[in-house]
């Protein structure tokens, strides 16, 4: 097609693919040196094929100072308030989070911060800083976390020995 068009002329008209289009074909057509200028993305830019649902639900964790928890098969939760500690490489790259439950140490920083209560926002960030963080923290991933490939690295997170305490705790009915 690009030939034709240049052939008669017309190398000022721009190609651009679309229909059914997701990050995989794209990476196909673009490492087979497809001719185009650019590409359309719909449906797959807005519905993830493989889930297409957001499947979750509000959970309480916490009531009147003691924790709770969801057992079911495939859908239990982990008991009370709890902060995400993000641990990082020599480099600033990302190499593992920790779930641990609000207060309790682990090295590396701290990602959830309060920015909501009683329905208002308090604080937070602008959206371009919120912008530049994602961006920052896309960039910092290793290599192979960011890879196409399906069944690609795996990124490490792990519930702290307290938290799963806590957990086996309220399974057994001691707490």
């Amino acid at each position: 097609m690009r030939s034709t068009l240049d052939a008669h002329g017309c190398s000022d008209i721009r190609i651009v693919l679309s229909g059914s289009l997701d990050e995989y074909r794209i990476d196909e057509l673009v490492r087979g040196a497809v001719p185009v200028d650019g590409f359309g993305v719909g449906t797959h830019l807005d519905v993830s094929a493989d889930a297409p649902a957001l499947d979750m639900a509000y959970k309480l964790e916490s009531y009147a100072g003691k924790g709770r928890r969801k057992r079911s098969e495939g859908k239990a939760t982990w008991p009370g308030a709890k902060q995400v500690i993000r641990e990082r490489g020599a480099c600033g790259e990302p190499i593992g989070d920790h779930v641990v439950l609000e207060g309790e140490q682990a090295p590396g920083e701290p990602l959830l911060a309060e920015v909501m209560r009683n329905g208002r926002r308090i604080t937070g960030p602008s959206l371009t800083a919120i912008r530049e963080s994602c961006r920052r923290e896309l960039q910092a991933l290793p290599s192979p976390l960011r890879e196409l490939s399906e069944g690609g690295a795996a990124y490490p997170v792990h519930i702290s020995p307290r938290l799963q305490a806590v957990a086996a705790s309220l399974d057994a009915g001691t707490s």
